[in-house]
């Protein structure tokens, strides 16, 4: 059932660990300023942007499976036909629309903890987090045995195959129960926990489904014999229970109401700070993958140093360090699973950030090429970290009925640190600004430290809300 969520998630970071390698490998080819070649990273994070929110929307509104078979199709076409780009503007082009595609990442997080009890939720969102890893991993080794040889076309195409994979799991997910129960589909609901009770060689208990929308009355909750997904309760008589006010309800549902909750008093503060951390880890994260490939090799500024290293018979230290460096994700997700549950989401989040700023801070100066990969693994190892904790947190504090859509928007802050990261990593170093471009990925980790830490409510062990009037 979730193979294709993390089929997913492997595709999705071995679309954009691929940033590094066609930039420098496109930039000689069609003769590219460093501006160009950093705008081949950001209009895919543009893409980002835009897909996010919409996904998101898109989910709430009709439903988490269609949201996955959508974005999976899309990022499908639109990464395999880049293969074929004829100059620099068809490639943006399809790239851009693989960045919306990839924007549906909010889906399938939201859809995999729809499913995850409270009590261990946060190492089961590692785990699940720990294909990403797989991807990038993946990714590094494809690229060092496929570019100096096959050169950039075939890696782009080659990358997009495992979504083939994905999208043939597609008919085996089923819709999110707590999704079909904010929507008041009890039936559909039922008969998803029937099927996963079947395979699973389990018995639900005698009872019948009812919706939770009791204006946050808590009680019922406590006199339930069972939780099915935390909130799904089972009462005498096994017929579905049809209720006609909360499918009114939801009928009328529209994006706007979506963003008034999130916009509402008691989610206020905490919608501002997780578009604010969402931008700071995404414009931290992928500025540390477009870094590396830049302070490869110690190669000095003011020159194509990387385009070089691409060539069949060139040094392949960029192959190299960005594998190396893709590894530090293991261990940032090993702390995050040990703290995540036993420290909590705010504290977690903010050693991590700043333990980063910490790494990045000797690299204001260029430093010999072992200690720069040293402290570019330890900064990568902990922005993971924290990159995996804010996924388990930020749908926490959401209800049900706008879980999809919060958490895109947040992306699509994310995608605007993805959208500028280039122009830092990539453009100011080549321009000589190692200092200043330093200077802002320290800075930014620093602040979000702060952000982290102001956080209104700790949401370890809590239960997912399905409704807003209990929020």
């Amino acid at each position: 059932m979730q193979q294709g969520v993390h089929e997913h998630l492997i595709e999705e970071a071995m679309e954009l660990m691929l940033l590094s390698f066609v930039g420098p490998a496109v930039q000689d080819l069609w003769n590219l300023s460093p501006r160009q070649v950093s705008i081949i990273s950001s209009v895919v994070f543009a893409g980002m942007m835009l897909g996010a929110y919409s996904w998101g929307v898109l989910s709430d509104m009709k439903g988490r499976r269609i949201g996955f078979f959508a974005t999976a199709v899309l990022t499908f076409v639109a990464g395999f036909s880049s293969t074929f780009s004829p100059n620099y503007y068809s490639l943006l082009l399809l790239r851009g629309l693989v960045g919306v595609g990839l924007g549906g990442g909010p889906v399938f997080s939201s859809w995999f903890m729809e499913f995850t009890p409270s009590p261990n939720r946060g190492m089961w969102m590692v785990i699940f987090t720990l294909f990403w890893t797989f991807g990038s991993i993946f990714e590094a080794a494809l690229a060092w045995v496929v570019m100096p040889s096959l050169g950039w076309r075939w890696l782009l195409g080659l990358s997009s195959l495992p979504l083939i994979v994905l999208l043939a799991f597609y008919p085996l997910v089923p819709e999110s129960p707590r999704y079909s129960i904010s929507k008041g589909e009890t039936d559909k609901a039922l008969n998803v926990l029937e099927t996963m009770a079947r395979v699973n060689r389990k018995q639900l208990p005698v009872g019948r489904l009812v919706p939770y929308h009791n204006g946050g009355n808590r009680e019922l909750e406590q006199v339930s014999d069972l939780q099915v997904a935390e909130a799904v309760h089972l009462l005498p008589n096994l017929a579905a229970v049809t209720d006609k006010t909360l499918r009114k309800q939801t009928g009328a549902q529209n994006i706007s109401s979506s963003i008034l909750i999130l916009l509402s008093p008691s989610l206020l503060c905490s919608t501002m700070l997780l578009w604010f951390v969402f931008f700071s880890n995404a414009f931290t994260y992928y500025g540390l993958v477009l870094l590396t490939s830049q302070l490869s090799g110690g190669g000095s500024c003011g020159v194509h140093t990387t385009t070089n290293l691409l060539s069949t018979n060139a040094d392949t230290n960029l192959y190299r360090d960005v594998f190396v460096t893709s590894f530090a994700e293991l261990p940032g997700l090993v702390v995050a699973a040990a703290i995540v549950d036993r420290v909590g989401r705010k504290h977690s989040m903010a050693g991590l950030f700043g333990l980063c700023g910490l790494f990045l801070l000797p690299l204001l100066y260029r430093q010999p090429e072992t200690f720069t990969t040293f402290l570019l693994f330890g900064a990568r190892a902990c922005i993971m970290g924290s990159f995996t904790i804010l996924y388990i947190y930020a749908p926490e504090v959401y209800p049900t009925r706008s879980r999809s859509t919060g958490l895109g928007i947040a992306n699509s802050f994310a995608r605007i640190g993805g959208l500028l990261c280039p122009l830092v990593a990539v453009d100011l170093v080549q321009n000589c600004h190692q200092f200043l471009a330093v200077t802002l990925f320290t800075i930014v980790p620093v602040l979000a430290t702060f952000a982290t830490m102001c956080f209104p409510k700790e949401t370890k062990g809590c239960a997912l809300s399905d409704t807003f009037d209990d929020r």
